[in-house]
């Protein structure tokens, strides 16, 4: 790597603000790599304490300390974020204020859900240059800078333990002295990365696990983990859309989808809900005809909240119980295991602002996948294909 490489930009790392988000988007190792490359660092005092990292080891990796985001915002080149900009209720200021025209941000932005669609059209109309990395395409040449994968893995796993502490029964199969208590039914939606760890922890804690997903592959992969498939039926051609991502599915194979759906959900104890469109508003698979006929005391765990969720009942950022039924909305899962997340997402970050900053200068393609992907807004526009589809501006 070229010294030069970040030479002459200052990097911004604010605290996260998000309710229970502990993470932070940098640790005293990419600090360090980015200081090497030349860069200033300026880091917002705590932030990084939920993921018991000190503010003494920012300083030592090169860091300048600060007491507020603001300062933070207000003299950073590139702002590099965990979660959305949110109105931060300690400075009773929207971060996308503290924002300035020609500014970068690089965040999970979710631009699609359609909770984010006007902080979304204020970044474009601040002229605020924003990559999202939710839309980071899952090629071999993006793997390193792939935060989605990453933390989707993080929120599999925790999912289902958050799940098994809210079930008002055991997860694995129990002899008693009065009899056997069967094992919890667990049903898995979307097997991707995130569906793939929910069904592999799920199956670890003795649940009796089933796996849905349109993609024959990922049924492929979910059976190589020893859970039970359930085959919707959907033909491959419709399903499966470049880069062997999920397509989003007419009216009518939804419908075809949702019925097979409703045939396991009134037995699951837990559905762990992760499917997902790339860069596009998450389908809406769970009913609240489903939810009606499901057990008094099953869980609901709405991975893909952040894209807008899975069941029409999700609500983003809180845990609600319908119809004896809990749903957690929970939007930063991830979040709950800091270390391990923070490790991982730090490194992704770090990769990806490698990856279009070169000799000091912020290098814009939008020829390349990777950069036309995760590209948000520019000089004023809003260019993020899905986020265009879901606000109807194409």
């Amino acid at each position: 790597m070229s010294n030069l490489q970040f030479c002459g930009l200052t990097f911004g790392i604010p605290k996260e603000i998000m309710s229970g988000e502990r993470r932070v988007s940098a640790i005293p190792e990419t600090i360090e790599a980015l200081i090497a490359g030349g860069a200033r660092v300026l880091f917002e005092e705590g932030a990084g304490e939920g993921s018991f990292i000190a503010d003494d080891e920012y300083e030592k990796a090169g860091a300048e300390i600060v007491s507020g985001p603001e300062e933070v915002f207000r003299n950073s080149d590139i702002i590099l974020k965990v979660k959305e900009p949110a109105f931060n209720q300690g400075c009773k200021m929207h971060e996308v204020d503290m924002l300035r025209p020609g500014q970068t941000l690089v965040t999970f932005i979710h631009p699609a859900a359609p909770s984010n669609h006007n902080m979304v059209k204020q970044l474009a109309d601040k002229g605020v240059l924003s990559f999202t990395l939710d839309s980071i395409p899952r090629t071999s040449r993006a793997q390193a800078m792939d935060a989605l994968t990453s933390m989707s893995t993080v929120a599999g796993y925790k999912s289902v333990l958050v799940a098994a502490n809210m079930l008002t029964k055991f997860v694995p199969m129990v002899g008693t002295a009065v009899g056997m208590i069967k094992p919890a039914t667990v049903l898995v939606i979307g097997a991707g990365v995130a569906g793939l760890q929910a069904a592999a922890t799920a199956k670890r804690l003795g649940a009796a696990v089933y796996a849905l997903d349109i993609r024959p592959d990922a049924l492929e992969h979910a059976k190589s983990l020893g859970v039970k498939v359930i085959e919707t039926g959907i033909p491959a051609e419709v399903a499966v859309g470049e880069g062997g991502y999920a397509k989003r599915l007419s009216d009518e194979w939804l419908l075809r989808e949702r019925a097979v759906i409703q045939e396991m959900a009134v037995d699951a104890d837990i559905i762990i809900a992760s499917a997902l469109v790339p860069g596009k508003v998450a389908p809406i698979i769970i009913t609240e005809e489903m939810v009606k006929q499901m057990k008094p005391g099953s869980v609901i765990i709405d991975i893909s909240i952040d894209q807008g969720g899975n069941c029409e009942l999700t609500v983003g950022g809180e845990i609600v119980t319908r119809y004896d039924v809990t749903i957690d909305g929970t939007k930063n899962i991830p979040g709950m295991v800091p270390t391990s997340s923070t490790w991982m997402f730090a490194r992704n970050i770090y990769n990806f602002v490698s990856y279009f900053i070169k000799e000091g200068s912020i290098q814009i393609d939008l020829k390349d996948e990777i950069i036309a992907s995760s590209i948000v807004t520019k000089d004023g526009k809003l260019l993020h294909a899905g986020a265009r589809e879901a606000m109807g501006l194409d």
